[in-house]
């Protein structure tokens, strides 16, 4: 590999670290409300980047919404640090606690990863976020956001680094990185000074950090996320599930991107879709539901093969016709990210299968994916949704962000 140009940052950050293991929770707690507290005093130098950001995007592109930030969002950005701040800490945790028949005392107890490196896309909520997390859990972080945010995850950082510095906690804690394709591979091949990556963002973006990664990786964030209509589903419900989970906020994860409907249940598709046309969202229909739809829904086209499995990110989703509930387990299989998938029924065995049977870390009965999120489960704000199995599953809160080690001790005890 060649001679890595932010070696400095990589190092001061892994040092950062081990302070901060030492500062102990109160301290962190009073970092974070105080990052907070400069966050809404510095609320226009924050919006005068973000407004920097956004002149350079089309207002039409998917992720000016998820760039965009104002007041309303800010003041949610900022409770949401001090809602972190106000969590136990996930460290020290003593997760079992046993004592062995030679007498020695067996303690597995939780502990931070040390410095975890966070890859992102146009939206600089996130950086408040993750450093809030991390913070909390007794990480360091080195962030790498998007070209498109760079104004704005630059002022946000420089607030971080105050918030910390004033509250006695080294500001190198927090490092941003240039936002640069190089300054990705750099931090995707740091050995020895990152413990961990996140990537969060598209599936292109996912892509390229699980393919060149050299450091251990959670995979987050590319969600193609289906609804399956039964043959039982209850079609008041099924138009509220639906139109929540595709118009509530599109450019997200969550957001619905196909609907699964059994055949015998077409005649309510007008119905289940009609008031999604005052949100202009076009509708890409198989042969079957295009004629249930056809003069009845005015955003309407024919599917083709590339409208399955299309994480969309806008205004716009896809509909397949079934014939049968092993179908619709088979089609999210087939098309499904592992992300959030969810099931209108009023047949509890279906239910019941479909919670079993449909591979996703979060699944849904009677519910819209729109509720995939760390704050909707409790957890405070969220680090990102992992769609893989190993460590980590769904949205990952303050826990996910600790390991553990195990603590033994003796009385000089030896191993015959």
């Amino acid at each position: 590999m060649e001679e890595m140009l932010n070696k400095n940052l990589f190092e001061r950050t892994k040092s950062a670290s081990g302070s901060l293991l030492r500062c102990g929770d109160k301290a962190i707690s009073r970092a974070l409300m105080n990052i907070a507290d400069r966050l809404m005093e510095d609320e226009e130098r924050i919006l005068s980047a973000n407004r920097e950001d956004l002149s350079r995007m089309d207002p039409t592109d998917p992720k000016y919404d998820r760039l965009a930030l104002n007041h309303s969002r800010l003041q949610g950005i900022a409770d949401g640090i001090r809602a972190v701040a106000a969590l136990p800490s996930p460290v020290g945790r003593v997760l079992s606690d046993t004592v062995r028949p030679n007498g020695l005392k067996i303690r597995r107890v939780s502990f931070p990863f040390g410095v975890v490196g966070i890859i992102y896309e146009a939206r600089p909520n996130v950086t408040f976020d993750v450093a809030a997390l991390c913070l909390k859990s007794g990480n360091a972080c080195i962030l790498r956001g998007g070209k498109e945010a760079d104004s704005t995850n630059r002022v946000e950082v420089d607030i971080i680094k105050a918030g910390l510095s004033s509250s006695g906690i080294d500001p190198d804690t927090v490092n941003l990185l240039p936002s640069d394709r190089s300054s990705s591979g750099e931090l995707l091949h740091a050995r020895g000074y990152v413990d961990l990556i996140i990537p969060r963002g598209s599936s292109s973006l996912i892509a390229f950090a699980r393919e060149n990664a050299t450091v251990p990786l959670i995979e987050t964030g590319a969600g193609v996320c289906h609804t399956y209509f039964d043959s039982t589903g209850d079609r008041e419900m099924g138009e509220r599930i639906v139109r929540n989970a595709k118009t509530r906020r599109v450019s997200v994860c969550n957001a619905l991107d196909c609907l699964i409907i059994h055949s015998s249940r077409l005649s309510d598709l007008p119905y289940i879709c009609g008031e999604m046309a005052s949100s202009n969202v076009s509708i890409c229909a198989d042969e079957r539901s295009y004629a249930a739809l056809e003069g009845k829904y005015p955003y309407l086209e024919k599917a083709t093969e590339e409208s399955f499995g299309t994480e969309f990110l806008g205004y716009r989703m896809s509909i397949k016709t079934v014939d049968s509930f092993d179908e619709a387990i088979a089609h999210i299989g087939k098309f499904g990210s592992g992300h959030s998938e969810s099931i209108v029924t009023s047949d509890a065995e279906n239910a019941a299968k479909f919670q079993r049977d449909v591979d996703a870390a979060c699944v849904y009965v009677n519910a819209p994916t729109s509720f995939s999120d760390g704050g909707e489960f409790g957890l405070g704000a969220e680090i990102g949704i992992s769609t893989q199995k190993m460590h980590a599953r769904g949205p990952m809160g303050l826990e996910a962000l600790t390991t553990y080690k195990w603590l033994i001790e003796g009385q000089g005890q030896t191993r015959p």
